[in-house]
């Protein structure tokens, strides 16, 4: 698909009747006309509900209103738009006013995990910083419904300060992953102080940014935006591509620009049922991304927020894709499967059991054919004991660790901590000491 197609150039003059190719590769105009009506789709798309069917997506849209750039609705075939990836993903479903009993508005806890307005520290080093609630498209699938498009709540430069300054003052944070919304939807000179900013604490090591613009409106990827992003290395940039549909001459050419600059490239893909649950579509979506230089990193289950259930596929067909990729494709090629527990437990690895058995001194092991074989263990290994004191270690690491004590399971492990369980807060047996006591 060539950038600015006949199809482009037809819906271009339907949205302004004086539009260009210019206008077209001007994110700003998409923007301004982001499509937000039910009737703006039938418009453009030459298709048409009947009146009980608009009406129950416009019941949808109340609730979880619609944004979908000019770009990303030209990907969609008007003639078999129902079943099409790009439509699926952008435009409303009745579906998503069913609420289960399971569902919640905030599944991961962010805003329980945030010590200041619109900051999330979960994991011991490293934060996530809300910069923005406004995306250039609103995904249907997104687990921030109860945020996105909330536009009386963008955050000021001073909103931002209170999570700068408290990441200045947790010296353990070493990463900073900036998202929304959509970080790219600021402005440059914006985007510019927040990096200078955050750049400018010692303690901190990289700085993420989370966008899907390169998927919904590869246009915004502009030269000034790139040379800005230059003069903050270290730098990492994941995003979002879903579906093979999704990479375009546009994507491709957004993609090049940021892995041109030096900026690393990662995807988190969403499983999601009837869009992309196939293992062999994943395989070609993973294939054509390594071939734009973004390595596959995440493929989400997706997760329990209010409006998803429609889009939700069981873990087996996660774990059936996985299953489909290692052995059959290269290693980089393989993102990691992950549920991001609900109740804010973070992101838990799945992947197939490659371990059959083990004893004191072997593993039986298995491949992606089924061949079964046996590892050995060494019969001599002599443990480094750890006592935390770094410079007296004979494996020579000399910089100093910020993490001051071990958490979970690490502590039950480690030689260096005097855990021996770890108890649940209402264990009843512990209960009934407490109260003999």
């Amino acid at each position: 698909m060539q950038i600015y197609s006949e199809n482009q150039r037809r819906l271009a003059k339907i949205i302004a009747e004086d539009a260009t190719r210019s206008n077209w590769t001007d994110w700003k105009w998409h923007v301004r006309n982001s499509i937000k009506s039910i009737e703006g789709v039938e418009r453009l798309l030459g298709i048409q509900f009947t009146g009980k069917e608009r009406a129950a997506l416009k019941n949808t849209t109340e609730k979880f209103p619609m944004a979908i750039t000019p770009y990303y609705l030209s990907l969609i075939d008007p003639k078999d738009y129902r079943n099409d990836p790009v439509f699926m993903q952008a435009f409303p479903s009745t579906d998503e006013l069913r609420i289960e009993s399971h569902d919640m508005s905030d599944p991961l806890h962010e805003d329980e995990d945030s010590p200041v307005p619109g900051l999330t520290h979960r994991y011991p080093d490293r934060v996530l910083l809300h910069v923005s609630n406004t995306c250039a498209m609103y995904c249907r699938h997104c687990t921030r419904k109860r945020k996105v498009g909330d536009r009386d709540s963008i955050p000021s430069r001073d909103d931002l300060r209170q999570g700068i300054e408290y990441i200045r003052n947790t010296p353990q944070v070493r990463d900073v992953l900036l998202s929304g919304g959509d970080p790219f939807l600021l402005s440059d000179d914006m985007l510019d102080w927040l990096l200078t900013e955050i750049s400018s604490i010692e303690h901190v090591e990289v700085v993420r940014i989370g966008t899907r613009t390169p998927v919904v409106l590869p246009y915004r990827i502009t030269d000034d935006l790139v040379e800005m992003l230059k003069k903050h290395h270290p730098l990492w940039i994941n995003t979002h591509f879903n579906h093979p549909a999704e990479i375009t001459a546009s994507s491709k050419q957004a993609l090049a620009k940021l892995a041109n600059a030096g900026i690393p490239l990662g995807n988190q893909s969403v499983l999601l049922a009837g869009v992309n649950d196939c293992p062999r579509l994943i395989k070609v979506l993973n294939h054509k991304l390594v071939r734009n230089r973004v390595r596959p990193y995440y493929l989400y289950q997706c997760d329990l927020s209010e409006g998803l259930t429609h889009f939700r596929t069981p873990i087996g067909k996660g774990i059936e894709i996985l299953e489909s990729l290692r052995g059959h494709t290269s290693g980089f090629s393989i993102p990691t499967y992950v549920v991001d527990a609900p109740g804010g437990g973070g992101k838990i690895p799945l992947m197939p059991n490659y371990i059959i058995s083990w004893t004191a001194n072997k593993v039986v092991l298995r491949n992606y054919e089924g061949v079964i074989t046996t590892y050995h263990e060494p019969a001599h290994y002599e443990p480094t004991y750890c006592d935390r004191e770094c410079s007296t270690c004979n494996l020579q690491l000399r910089e100093a660790d910020a993490e001051e004590k071990a958490i979970g399971i690490e502590s039950l492990l480690a030689d260096w901590d005097d855990a021996q369980s770890l108890t649940p807060e209402e264990n009843e047996r512990i209960g009934r000491r407490t109260d003999a006591a």
